[in-house]
């Protein structure tokens, strides 16, 4: 654990450092979702499901899943570009309600994974040594993974994170945004059509089901960008392009890309690569909420590519 940094004496107060809550908030968000999507199935056989829950499902979706793809990977884990206090808020918040894990525990994950990728203490790879299955490996860097004491936070990749106070609260307060997140569909389900049933099925798809798309999604870039794609630039590992996880992905399924330009707010490198998380950040830069927005110029790109000698 990091020492001497500003936060030592508040960090035993994270959620981050509290190993069995990390767990089992990420159990509930695992084991849940799966038994709402059959009970959404159940109910929309019995015509409880419209219009509504599938704006709520495409809209909780993209607020929380922007959270995670703008704010927990590319603003607080790489730095892609500067933020005032008030939008730093709002992308911790929002990256929160994804119940992927507190910012602290999630960062701190993912900088391991840079700084080991596809090696023997890369938390979430395929790649991982050992004699196993490749459905092992796969089910390893997917999902398997979480289950595994490795995955505790390694808190020391983090300091600059935990320093800031804000950062802290919104950290120790993490069970508060997840919960949010799902009542917030449930709420308004309920107040739009006045019924019980409209708020239990916005729970259910805007809320439940809605974690468990964004959590398949975000672990799909774990291992199946891992595996399968193209690599078109040097990355000293396994990473893959991958079109399908980079739509539904919001953006991430880019990674080699990502990978070769870990600091670049654009990950969808190409015209034709769909980036949605940049069309975001491109809309937030011109509206004056983020600058110095960071992007490999076209030189370190061609610099990049396997093709090329230098």
């Amino acid at each position: 654990m990091t020492t001497g940094s500003p936060a030592a004496p508040l960090e035993a107060k994270t959620a981050s450092d509290r190993k069995p809550f990390v767990l089992w908030t990420l159990l509930m968000g695992i084991i849940i979702p799966p038994l709402a999507l059959i009970a959404g199935m159940i109910l929309a056989w019995n015509s409880f499901f419209g219009p509504l829950d599938l704006i709520l499902l495409v809209v909780m979706y993209l607020i929380s899943g922007f959270g995670i793809t703008i704010g927990f990977h590319r603003y607080f884990s790489h730095k892609s570009f500067d933020a005032p206090r008030p939008v730093v808020f709002l992308l911790g918040v929002t990256g929160s309600m994804a119940m992927q894990g507190p910012i602290f525990w999630w960062v701190s994950t993912h900088r391991l994974h840079h700084a080991h990728s596809d090696h023997e203490k890369d938390p979430h790879s395929p790649h991982a040594p050992g004699e196993h299955s490749f459905l092992f490996h796969f089910w390893h860097s997917h999902i398997g993974w979480l289950f595994r004491p490795a995955t505790s936070p390694v808190n020391k990749y983090v300091p600059d994170l935990r320093a800031q106070p804000m950062l802290r609260f919104i950290d120790s307060t993490f069970l508060l945004w997840a919960i949010l997140g799902v009542l917030i569909p449930a709420v308004l389900g309920g107040l739009i059509t006045m019924s019980w049933m409209g708020a239990l099925t916005g729970l259910i798809w805007g809320g439940l089901v809605r974690i468990l798309a964004e959590h398949h999604a975000t672990w799909s870039v774990n291992s199946i960008c891992h595996l399968w794609g193209d690599a078109p630039y040097k990355s000293n590992d396994e990473s893959r392009n991958n079109a399908v996880v980079g739509v539904l992905a919001l953006g991430e399924g880019w990674h080699n890309n990502h990978h070769a330009f870990p600091t670049s707010a654009r990950h969808g490198l190409r015209w034709w690569q769909f980036d949605s998380s940049w069309v975001i950040i491109t809309l937030m830069r011109k509206l004056g909420l983020i600058t110095n927005v960071k992007v490999p110029s076209a030189e370190r790109q061609e610099m990049k590519l396997r093709n090329q000698t230098s």
